[in-house]
Parts: C-alpha cells; sequence; structure tokens
C-alpha cells in the first residue's frame, strides 16, 4: 500500500521558508465546535469523548473551567464573538438567521485592515445574510476551501491553502468553523466506531435509556472529528515552529443539540468547553473565572495590538493578565458574573416570534428571565402540515399537523422523537414536559448542586434575596449596556427578518389583535417552501 504523506508534513517545508521571514506579530487561530457543551472534552473528566488535541490545548496552555457563550444559538453567539458585544447590542445580528450590518466591525475585519491576513473555513458567521446590510465579506473573513479535492469536510486541506496563499512577513488571523458536532448524524456512528453505551453520560435531564446513550454517542463521535481536525492543524504550525507565535483559542459556540440544551439559557446550553494556548501564557493551569466570549474578543485585541474600532466599545475584558499569570484557580476575584440571551432560534412561532431570555451566572447561582413566558420555550407544538399564504407572505389557510411536530427550537434528533413516542409514560413524560412545557418568569438554579437547572429555586421563600439580588444585577446591566428589553422598546427583536425558511402556526390566544405585533419583511426571507 502506498504511503500518503499528511499534508501537514508536505506543506511543512514550504511554511519553514515563509514563516521564518514573518514579523513578530502572533498569529490567532480560532477553532469553534458547533453545539459542544462544557463538560465534553476529555480534560473536564469526561467519560463520553476522548479529545487529545483539546487536552494537549489545556495542558501546554491554560483550561477553563467557567467560560460562557453569548448566546444559546450559533448565529448570535458568533456575532458576539466577532464583535465583542453582548448579542442586545448588535440588532439583527443579535438573533438567528437574520443580518449583519456592516457598521458592527468585527476582529477579523479589524485585524485585516491592520494587516494581517485573515480567512475562515466550514462555517464562519451563519446562518444569515451578510451581504444585505453593506458587508463585502462573512464576518469571519475570505473563505477558504481545499485545493486537494478532500470533500466538503476538507478543513484541514483548506487550512493549508490559507497558509500556502499567505504572503511571506504577514501575521494570520484564521477561523476554523467546523459543522461538527451539528446535527444531523450518522444514526449508530459512536458504536460503530467501538463506543459504548455504558461511557455515554446522560444528564439529569434526559432520561437513562440506551436510545438516549447511542444518540449521545453519535455526538460524541462528531465531537471527537473535529478535535482530530484541529489536531492536524496545530501539527503544520508546530512543524513550521509557528505554534508558540500563535494564540489558539478552542471552544464552541453553543450547548450540544438535545433537548433543554441548545437554545436554551441553562447550563447545557451556555456553559462552553473553553482552552487558550499562547507561548507568552504560563501553561498547565486550570481557571475557574467566569469568563464570556466577549473577553475573548478583547483578548484577541489585546495580544495582537489591533485597536478595536473607536466607536464600538468592547464590552468585556482581556485575558492576558488571567494567561500571563502564574495562578490557579480564581486569579480574578472582581470577575463576578457573565451574561448571556437568546432571541429567536429557529421559525417555531406565530409570526416567527422568538422566546427572549437573558440570564446572569455567578460562581453560584444562574439566575435566567423569560421575557415572554406565555410563549413556548421549543415552540408550541402544533404547526401547520399545509398552508398557503399571499403573495407578502401571510398565511391564507392552512391543515394543522399532529400535536408534538413543531417543537422547531430544539433540532430534529433521536432523543426528541423518544421523548414524544413516550410524552404519555409516567415515568418518562416528564421529561418532555421539562424541554417543551411553560415556564416562570424567573428561574434561579444552584448550579454546584443542580447543574442540569431541574429544581427553580426562584419561588422558594428562602432563596428571596438571593433572586431578587441577581434580578436587579442583571437588569441594571442590561440598562446600562442598552437591551431593548428594558428599555420599553423589545418589540423591535420582532421585527428582524429570518432569512432562513419559515414555517407556519396557529396564532395563539395571547396575541392582542388590537396591538399588532410588528411584521417581519417577509420579501427578504427565504419564501416558505415547505412546513418541515
Amino acid at each position: 500500500m502506498r504511503y500518503v504523506t499528511p499534508c501537514y508534513v508536505v506543506f511543512a517545508w514550504w511554511l519553514g521558508t515563509a514563516l521564518l521571514f514573518a514579523a513578530e506579530r502572533p498569529n490567532v487561530l480560532l477553532a469553534i465546535s458547533d453545539d459542544q457543551s462544557w463538560p465534553h472534552a476529555s480534560a473536564y473528566g469526561s467519560t463520553l469523548v476522548s479529545t487529545p488535541t483539546f487536552d494537549r490545548v489545556a495542558r501546554e496552555g491554560v483550561l477553563f473551567t467557567q467560560a460562557f457563550c453569548g448566546s444559546p444559538g450559533c448565529s448570535p453567539s458568533r456575532a458576539s464573538l466577532l464583535t465583542g458585544q453582548h448579542t442586545w447590542q448588535i440588532e439583527h445580528a443579535g438573533t438567528h438567521a437574520s443580518y449583519f450590518a456592516a457598521k458592527y466591525a468585527s476582529y477579523p475585519d479589524r485585524l485585516e485592515a491592520a494587516g494581517y491576513f485573515v480567512g475562515y473555513t466550514g462555517k464562519g458567521w451563519a446562518p444569515g445574510d451578510w451581504k444585505k446590510l453593506g458587508r463585502k465579506q462573512n464576518p469571519a473573513g475570505r473563505s477558504f476551501k481545499s485545493k486537494r479535492g478532500s470533500g466538503k469536510r476538507g478543513y484541514v486541506g483548506a487550512f493549508a491553502a490559507f497558509l500556502e496563499e499567505r504572503p511571506p512577513e504577514q501575521p494570520f488571523c484564521f477561523w476554523f468553523g467546523s459543522h461538527d458536532a451539528h446535527r444531523s448524524y450518522q444514526r449508530g456512528s459512536g458504536l460503530a466506531k467501538g463506543m459504548k453505551l455504558e461511557d455515554a453520560e446522560v444528564p439529569t435531564f434526559l432520561p437513562d435509556h440506551p436510545e438516549i446513550r447511542s444518540d449521545l454517542l453519535d455526538y460524541a463521535f462528531e465531537v471527537e472529528r473535529f478535535d482530530r481536525d484541529v489536531g492536524q492543524m496545530l501539527e503544520m504550525l508546530a512543524a513550521a515552529g509557528e505554534l508558540d507565535n500563535t494564540l489558539v483559542i478552542v471552544t464552541s459556540d453553543n450547548g450540544m443539540p438535545f433537548p433543554r440544551a441548545k437554545a436554551n439559557c441553562y447550563e447545557y446550553g451556555i456553559h462552553m468547553p473553553l482552552a487558550i494556548r499562547w507561548g507568552s501564557a504560563v501553561g498547565g493551569r486550570t481557571i475557574q473565572d467566569l469568563v464570556g466570549f466577549v473577553d475573548l474578543t478583547a483578548t484577541i485585541y489585546d495580544v495582537t495590538g489591533v485597536a478595536p474600532p473607536a466607536d464600538q466599545k468592547l464590552s468585556g475584558r482581556s485575558l492576558v493578565p488571567i494567561l500571563r499569570s502564574d495562578q490557579e484557580g480564581v486569579v480574578e476575584p472582581s470577575r463576578q458574573a457573565v451574561y448571556a440571551a437568546r432571541e429567536r432560534h429557529s421559525s417555531s412561532r406565530f409570526n416567527s416570534l422568538g422566546y427572549p431570555q437573558r440570564c446572569l451566572r455567578t460562581h453560584d447561582y444562574l439566575y435566567i428571565r423569560n421575557f415572554k413566558p406565555e410563549r413556548w420555550p421549543a415552540g408550541p407544538g402544533q404547526k401547520y402540515a399545509k398552508a398557503s399564504y399571499d403573495a407578502s407572505g401571510q398565511l391564507i389557510s392552512g391543515v394543522l399537523g399532529p400535536a408534538h411536530g413543531g417543537y422547531h427550537d430544539i433540532d430534529g434528533c433521536p432523543s426528541l422523537d423518544f421523548l414524544i413516542a413516550h410524552a404519555d409514560d409516567a415515568k418518562l413524560g416528564p421529561f418532555l414536559e421539562l424541554a417543551v412545557g411553560l415556564r416562570p418568569r424567573d428561574e434561579l438554579f444552584d448550579i454546584r448542586k443542580d447543574p442540569g437547572c431541574l429544581h427553580n429555586l426562584a419561588a422558594q421563600p428562602a432563596f428571596q434575596e438571593i433572586k431578587t439580588t441577581l434580578s436587579r444585577q442583571l437588569m441594571e446591566y442590561l440598562r446600562q449596556t442598552g437591551d431593548a428589553r428594558v428599555l420599553g422598546t423589545g418589540d423591535v427583536w420582532e421585527s428582524y427578518p429570518r432569512v432562513s425558511s419559515l414555517r407556519w402556526f396557529p396564532q395563539p390566544s395571547w396575541v392582542d389583535d388590537t396591538k399588532p405585533l410588528p411584521k417581519q419583511t417577509w420579501l427578504d426571507a427565504r419564501r416558505p417552501r415547505s412546513t418541515k
């Protein structure tokens, strides 16, 4: 059998020459998986996955145990990371599948203007339309694809093509946005690889059943594939002697694609894996400081020496002092809280309305404010199976589908199918209710005792002082940072168009016809083609 030299070795000779003359300014490699919750890296002790690359970055750099994304959905979370702004500060880009205005500069924009060679492969900022409001390229940079015909997944080849095109003496900024572990999965892929059901770690908000465990193994298969891709990219840099001059950030955009995780402001929706490697960082440490995606953006600006936009104040603080410290645990006690939010996720309600949430996470508690508790958090369940609409996109008539066919804020998956099939089971039915049932305005969880966020303490007398304090802190922070939801103009979020396909739902009883909701610009959205 003919031996095929790995691509990182093939390119090492070229990189060794080109990178020898590179400027001293550090490079930036951000590797971001799609839908991976924080426990699922072996550096955290997980038995579900094996992630030697993540573990290497943590061992040679810094492992963060308390890192949080900006939103539990991909495009708003990525927009927060790219801009260094909270999702409620960036208009359309702060919701799912809308626009990303050119006036909100991304850190790749700024680094490119400062002389960096910038690009991305896989999933940059998406889904959404970045062209509509004046952008010339994806906020993550210019797209690169493999030159070696390695198929749709050619991430490593694309990185090689990026490095090959990079001019000498020019530092780089690269965004590797894997589509792993986003659904859909090849069913049974985890078991086929040799993973064992007994190694699956079943979160407390899901029933412990072989069907659920197998679905978790399929998810783990994709997390491990992402880890291997990152590993090959690091080997390319190491072979060229450039790894220590690169800020390497490995994380994910939001939580695992399971019921009550992704698209929810619970721990498994917003708590992210994070490891950072940098030549100037003191390695081999575990950090428990509360950090958010906006802090990662500030760190990139700090490390590269590039100034953020003068008219776009960063919402985070650089992690450079932590990276250069020799301490472990909590290094900066002033980091008392992190914040996250969501608006619309999928097209899951009447008029494509969202499910607005804001949350505050401290070391001990997670407080969530549900601004529209009358809405169903995963969708009302029942949608129109057949629908007709007029030229403006308004529904004319429709035929209702099955009772549990419209939970589109949960990715379609075997786990959801299992919960629906057992909705009337006395033991298993409550798990579906946890994922889709109505929720109160206030939710409070002791995350040290209850990381699955099952026991809402907000109404318990013993926790009233804590709830009141955290609620006031959250509302005050939202006011200071200009959130329309607390400034009396929150309906603006219902007006941002969805550019992905639309679904149709009956008008709920709580809609006040005397005060019409803002209508989306339907003709700017992708025309409704189906109700799937």
